[in-house]
């Protein structure tokens, strides 16, 4: 019986095991070995380490957990997980079965992107979704905001403040009022929302990161629009069915809908399971390990509850 399993080897599993490492104990971490910014060249705002390819981030976290004796690493992912007697079971996927007096769920999201042809290519580099990681580097560019509705009013104007050439792609019905669009008007942003056909890439260094640099985007009918990157928000699901499984509350509602409800100790709606990272809230290296690191304390204080309770 370990005292905690942490599903998810990224950031905030790699913090929340450093925490509970130091804490005294014993952790079993699963790593299914899926970052989600791996097709990343770098990885920017990150206090110390800006610029640092993720990859390299996460094997010196790894590094840095062996002092640690207490916390087994593997690489293996988790199929499922139930409550026990105790605490919970959690099955890999070679069949192995673990238990842990708690469960921390650390095991990011799935981006669905765009199925039109260049999205999938260039994510990650000339299109990405942080404009704190990547906007740096595409500072005075020609760029582009690809959203409709209120998640366009909220990115245009935040991407203005690293160009002022950025041009709203709605790729349909722009879903927006006329007093948004003499907002964006105001703000010299134009509205395009003829439909997107692709996006046309060059293999180059991307400003942002990244293998293939954009070029243009062209829409059905075949005009071209010269851009350099794209601000986009994907749709995100969890990267497994852990937290349905165990009947954990999710988000209803905004740009966070269908990720997981965590208090303010980084505790599900079921009690003993807690969660952190990209499953709870905003993608970002630093707000993930904080989380991480919040959700390893605050679990370790449960533990301790409890010892005390028995004693």
């Amino acid at each position: 019986m370990y005292d905690a399993i942490v599903v998810g080897g990224g950031v905030a599993g790699l913090s929340a095991g450093l925490m509970l490492g130091r804490a005294r104990r014993r952790v079993l971490l699963l790593d299914a070995g899926e970052p989600r910014n791996a097709s990343a060249a770098a990885a920017h705002g990150v206090f110390t380490r800006d610029g640092t390819p993720p990859l390299e981030l996460l094997r010196l976290a790894r590094e840095q957990l062996r002092p640690y004796a207490t916390v087994e690493l593997r690489s293996e992912a988790a199929v499922a997980a139930l409550a026990v007697d105790g605490g919970f079971e959690v099955e890999l996927a070679d069949g192995e079965r673990a238990r842990g007096r708690k469960l921390l769920l650390a095991t990011g999201v799935r981006d669905e992107l765009p199925a039109i042809p260049g999205f999938a290519e260039l994510w990650g580099g000339s299109v990405f979704t942080c404009p704190y990681c990547h906007g740096w580097e595409m500072r005075d560019e020609p760029l582009a905001v690809y959203a409709n509705g209120a998640v366009a009013m909220h990115a245009a104007p935040l991407l203005r403040n690293w160009s002022r050439d950025v041009v709203l792609l709605t790729d349909g019905p722009a879903e927006l009022t006329a007093e948004e669009r003499a907002k964006l008007a105001a703000l010299e942003i134009p509205v395009r929302e003829e439909r997107v056909a692709r996006l046309v890439g060059a293999a180059a260094g991307a400003p942002g990161g990244g293998e293939r640099r954009l070029e243009c985007v062209v829409f059905v009918g075949g005009e071209e629009l010269r851009r350099r990157g794209i601000l986009m928000r994907p749709g995100q699901r969890p990267r497994t069915e852990l937290a349905v499984g165990l009947g954990c509350g999710l988000k209803e509602d905004g740009p966070m809908a269908g990720l997981i409800v965590v208090d303010a100790t980084q505790q599900t709606t079921v009690p003993g399971v807690f969660a952190a990272g990209d499953l709870v809230g905003m993608p970002q290296v630093n707000i993930a390990a904080a989380s991480g690191s919040t959700a390893g304390a605050m679990l370790n204080a449960a533990l301790i509850a409890e010892e005390v309770a028995a004693a």
